[in-house]
This record gives C-alpha cells, sequence and structure tokens, in this order.
C-alpha cells in the first residue's frame, strides 16, 4: 500500500515521539537494560575462549566472565576510594587554602564592582536561605538518588549474566522474527553490530587508559599534588564524549587550587589538559576508537545531547554505542540506506601516517557520487530537445 508523504511522515513522528516517550519515562528500566546489553558484548569473547581453548562449560565461563568484570570494576573503584580518602586526611590544608582563595576572590570583586565583604556574605546568606529551606528535601532526594545507583549497579551484573547465559536463545528469537531468506543479511547486521561495539567499547578503554596516564604524567610534572587522583578522574569523565573532559578540567583546577595557594597552577591545569586533548583527538581517537565506528561529529554531538535528556550521563555514554547500532542496521537495510549515509563520515582522508588519518574537507574528492557543481537551470526531457539545441545545451554545461 502506497501513502501520501504526509501521512508518512505523521506516521513516523507518531512512532519516534512513542519512543521518545517510552524511553524517558522506562529509562530506570531501560537504562540497564542496554548497558548490561553492551557489556554483554564486550565480554562475549572471553566466554568464546573459555569455551573453546580451555574446554569450560558454557554456565561456568559466563560466571568466570562476570566475577572477572565485577573484580576489574571494583579494584578500579576501591583504588579511587583510597586516592580520596589521601586528599580528605589532608581536609584541614585544604579548608585554609580555599578560604584563602575566597578571599582574594572577594577582594577582586571589591574592587572591580565596588561591593563589600559584609554586602557580598549579605547576598550569599539571602541567596542560599532558598537552599537551607529546602535542605530536607535535597537530602531526600539525594538519598533516593543514592539507592537508585546502587540498585541499578546490582542488577547491571544480573542482567550482563543472563544476557550472556542465553544469548542463543535470543539470536534464535531474532531468526523466527524473519523469514528464511533474510537470514543471512540477520547474521551480517548482528556480526558487524557485534564488531562495532566491540571495536568502539575497547577504543574507549584504551583511550581512557592513555589520557588518564598522560594527564598524570603532566599534572606530576606541574607540581599538582593529587595528580593520580585527577588523571584517573580525568579518563573516566573523558568517557562521557566532548562533555567529560569540560567537567575533569574545571574539578582539577578546583582541586589543584584546594592543594596550593598559587594561582598560575590554574594556567599549567589549562595547558596539560589543552596538550592531552590534541593528542588524544589527533592520535588516540582516529587510531582506537574511529577505526571501526565512522560517525560524523554533527549526529554524535545530537545523539550526545538527545541521551543527556533521556537518561543523564548514562544516556550520555550509550548515545555513540546506539547509533552505531542504528547505522550498522541502516546500511544493510535497502530503504534506509540513505539515513545510514548521513549517519557516517565520508569526509576523503587524503593523509595517512602511521594509520592516522588526517580528514581534508573538501567533497571534490569525496567518495560520494555526486556532482554537486549544478546551476539552476531546469533539466529538460531528452526527448523534447531538437537536435540543433543539443550542442548548446551540452556547451552551457560543460
Amino acid at each position: 500500500m502506497k501513502f501520501p508523504f504526509y501521512i508518512k511522515l505523521a506516521s513516523i513522528l507518531l512512532c519516534l515521539m512513542g519512543l521518545f516517550t517510552i524511553v524517558y519515562f522506562g529509562q530506570d528500566i531501560i537504562f540497564p537494560l542496554l548497558l548490561s546489553l553492551l557489556f554483554a558484548i564486550i565480554l562475549r569473547p572471553v566466554v568464546t575462549f573459555l569455551n573453546r581453548r580451555l574446554r569450560f562449560n558454557h554456565f561456568l565461563a559466563v560466571v568466570i566472565a562476570i566475577v572477572v568484570f565485577v573484580l576489574l570494576f571494583v579494584s578500579v573503584f576501591y583504588f579511587i576510594s583510597i586516592q580520596i580518602s589521601d586528599m580528605a586526611n589532608d581536609w584541614g590544608t585544604i579548608k585554609n587554602n580555599f578560604y584563602f582563595h575566597l578571599e582574594h576572590f572577594q577582594e577582586l570583586i571589591r574592587d572591580n564592582f565596588d561591593l563589600s565583604k559584609n554586602e557580598q556574605k549579605r547576598f550569599i546568606t539571602s541567596a542560599s536561605q532558598g537552599s537551607l529551606d529546602n535542605g530536607k528535601a535535597i537530602v531526600g532526594s539525594t538519598l533516593s538518588s543514592f539507592t537508585d545507583i546502587l540498585l541499578t549497579m546490582t542488577l547491571i551484573p544480573i542482567y550482563t549474566f543472563l544476557f550472556l547465559l542465553y544469548q542463543n536463545h535470543f539470536i534464535t528469537f531474532l531468526c523466527k522474527l524473519f523469514k528464511p531468506e533474510y537470514h543471512k543479511n540477520l547474521r551480517d547486521v548482528l556480526v558487524h553490530i557485534k564488531i562495532a561495539v566491540q571495536s568502539y567499547v575497547v577504543g574507549l578503554i584504551v583511550e581512557m587508559i592513555g589520557v588518564s596516564i598522560l594527564t598524570t604524567i603532566g599534572l606530576y610534572i606541574i607540581g599538582v599534588e593529587y595528580f593520580i587522583l585527577l588523571g584517573m578522574i580525568t579518563g573516566i569523565l573523558n568517557l562521557v564524549p566532548y562533555i567529560g573532559i569540560l567537567v575533569a578540567g574545571v574539578i582539577s583546577i578546583l582541586i589543584s587550587l584546594s592543594g596550593s595557594t598559587d594561582l598560575t597552577i590554574i594556567f599549567g591545569v589549562i595547558i596539560v589538559n589543552i596538550i592531552v586533548q590534541l593528542i588524544d583527538n589527533n592520535i588516540l581517537v582516529p587510531l582506537f576508537v574511529n577505526s571501526k565506528v565512522q560517525i560524523n561529529a554533527l549526529v554524535s554531538i545530537v545523539g550526545i545531547i538527545i541521551g543527556n535528556v533521556l537518561g543523564g550521563i548514562t544516556g550520555m555514554f550509550l548515545a555513540i554505542p546506539i547509533i552505531a547500532i542504528f547505522k550498522v542496521i541502516f546500511d544493510r537495510v535497502e530503504t534506509m540506506k540513505p539515513w545510514g549515509y548521513l549517519m557516517g563520515d565520508d569526509l576523503p582522508k587524503t593523509f595517512e601516517w602511521h594509520k592516522i588519518k588526517i580528514p581534508h574537507y573538501h567533497y571534490d574528492n569525496s567518495t560520494a557520487s555526486i556532482n554537486f557543481n549544478y546551476d539552476n537551470n531546469p533539466v529538460i526531457p531528452e526527448d523534447t530537445i531538437e537536435d540543433s539545441d543539443k550542442n548548446n545545451i551540452s556547451n552551457r554545461f560543460d
């Protein structure tokens, strides 16, 4: 059945509205499932290795993979907690440095805006009065959020275990949804989704380790006291594309100021972050992250913003893998190939050095077989053109 364009458009918009509504109101259920599915795809090679090489049965291989996965996360957070406890032991010094910088900041405001310290204190007291009145609500919401986080952290390993345990069951279910003649395409889609997600996440892990090491070395050189903690925080927050590194920079500056009375350390932290980002964006990301997931920056940013609206930090982290999955599907469905092309990155690569590709931002050498050099002259059907006019038309377009 063929429908008019406006009916197709209305149907697409209604489906998108329904999908976003379901995701927004069901994020507490959907996002833990998506995270678990992502971790299950990552751990699948570990389970396969234990099955085929070490001859473990499937259940035992899944249990070992989940235990290693949980221990890895616990060890990372335990190391971070040790670093935070070391910083907490210096709480007296941090508080004195904070008041030192606060006093200088108040003097700066007094000199430039003609506001005395008493006036500033009254302004801060009046502004914080509403916050004090809502203190109980804030504490209640904080405890509720903490409870939700604990519940999610408990459910994710369970979901991941079940996804790995029933992986063949789910693949058989997908095969039953489609006719046998489409099974070859289905297998191709599943294989490429696995490759894209695994390559992206493994690349993110390598990038996180590289950014953490580079930031730690840079902060150590400029003399920041808690350089190991800040390096790890920067690497972890860098997992959230585009926005995480900005938050990490602000946190690094605040903690650095709390550990020292020297204001010049701000410039050192900023320079370190800029140098690390240049190395990250020009070496680590093209080499490890973008090797399999070719998504253009505009789609990535819009997807991250939508993910933030729908699911906060978790949605921002899941945005790129979900877009990569959609792109794999769109590229293999005939009617959706234009959308897959729109999500991709078609800028031609004109220079390559040690697998690092530098794009040349010009579409004259693009892989798209479209001629963008056109004018506003109408296209005239061939059968209506007289022989005497064909040469003139040809010369005009040449």
